[in-house]
Formats: C-alpha cells, structure tokens, sequence
C-alpha cells in the first residue's frame, strides 16, 4: 500500500463484474499520433527500489525513451502528485499539463522531470479528466495516453468506472497503463481495467528493466486496436 503524507485519504475500490465485447475495429493512425505521458509524482515515488528512488528511475526511463519516439508525433506532459497541500479537495485536485502536446518536444520535457519532486496524493482519475477534456481537446484521429503510477487511486474516485463511462460515447482515446512496483491486488484490478476498456495495453513492471521495457514496448506503434469496453451487470 502506498504511504502518504495526509492522514485523510479518501480510497473507493468498487466490486464490478464484467461483460465484454469488441467493438468494430479502429486504426491507431501512426502519421497524426498523440501522445500523452501522465506520470505519477506523488509521494510514494521517492521510495528507494533497487538502490534508487523509484522517481529517479523514471526520469532515467523518460531521458531513454523520449528520444525514441517518432518525429511525426505530437508528444506532451502531465503529472500528479508533484505539491503539497494538506486539504484533501487540493491534494486531489494536484495534476498539471507540464508540456502541452507539440512536435520535437523531447528537450522541454526531460528538463521539466529534472526540477518536478514527488510530494502529494495519487489522484489518477482526476488526471485522466484533465487530459481527455483539456489536454486532447480539439485533436483529431486517436488520442494516446501512457499513465505510469506506482499505486492506485486514492481519491475517491474510479479510474476503471471513468473509463467504462468514456468509451460509451468515445472511440478516439487509448489508455495505456504500466503499474510500477504495485502489489495491491485491488489496485491492479482498476488500473487493468482502466487499460483494458479503452483497448489500451497493461504492463506491471518490479524493477528498473522491467519498467525500461515496458515503456518501449508502448510507444510502438500499434496499427490495429481492438478496444474492450466493459459493462456492469444491473
């Protein structure tokens, strides 16, 4: 479980079961990618595993991939987490678009990770309403998110609920999602589901590799996606 700097911590894990089918297939257009990176910087990330923060890890991880993305790729930056602040409303609301989404933007995001440092909660559904809604507002063709968290959410809200409501009326947003370090049977059943529902991929990555990889495997171009929307049974 993670740890937090708060005492009050709001955290709903919802019982769901599942029925599945498969939309009509959509194209992942590779000339007209965008790609969003939502990377937890709350307080849990400072962590050691490994002999390093698990913050640190993922800047490494980010200076090694970034420069690896396609050219023709829209890339941006959001992050969770990254301030303090002792009333829970705030700490739940602590996400940010740090990069807006642009062309050769590989510089600007790898110098706004060395100056962010982990402090807060782990509002992951709140991010994830911010990207679709402001941050991918006005884009066309498939939008991408990559959410990297070392834990779930604990703001009183669903990642996986938020997904089954977006893709009833969306068919343009992926959510990709890789679980760094978490243990937390719960917490991986949501962030699954987050990832499964919007034919997104899930990677639980242990260690520094593991999470190396993952990463590369997700920024891949995917030509064909197939995405899994879940329903709850009445």
């Amino acid at each position: 479980m993670k740890k937090f700097l708060i005492l009050i911590c709001f955290f709903i894990l919802p019982a769901f079961a599942y029925e599945v089918f498969y939309p009509e297939e959509y194209k992942y257009n590779e000339s007209s990618d965008k790609l969003l990176f939502v990377l937890d910087f709350s307080n849990s990330m400072t962590d050691y595993l490994e002999h390093q923060t698990k913050v640190n890890q993922v800047k490494d991880m980010m200076r090694y991939i970034l420069p690896q993305i396609s050219k023709d790729t829209k890339v941006g930056l959001r992050v969770y987490g990254h301030t303090c602040n002792l009333i829970a409303y705030n700490a739940c609301r602590s996400s940010e678009l740090i990069v807006p989404l642009g062309f050769n933007n590989t510089s600007r995001i790898s110098y706004e990770l060395s100056r962010l440092k982990p402090k807060g909660m782990t509002p992951i559904t709140y991010s994830l309403k911010q990207a679709v809604k402001k941050d991918l507002n006005g884009y066309d063709g498939i939008k991408h998110i990559i959410l990297l968290t070392d834990g779930g959410e604990n703001c009183d809200e669903s990642p996986c609920d938020y997904a089954i409501e977006l893709m009833k009326t969306r068919r343009d947003i992926k959510i990709d999602v890789i679980a760094f370090n978490v243990y937390d049977d719960d917490d991986l059943a949501q962030l699954k589901c987050t990832a499964d529902v919007t034919g997104g991929h899930f990677s639980e990555a242990e260690t520094k590799a593991e999470l190396f990889r993952s990463m590369q495997d997700m920024i891949v171009p995917h030509k064909n996606v197939n995405a899994v929307i879940f329903h709850e049974n009445e």
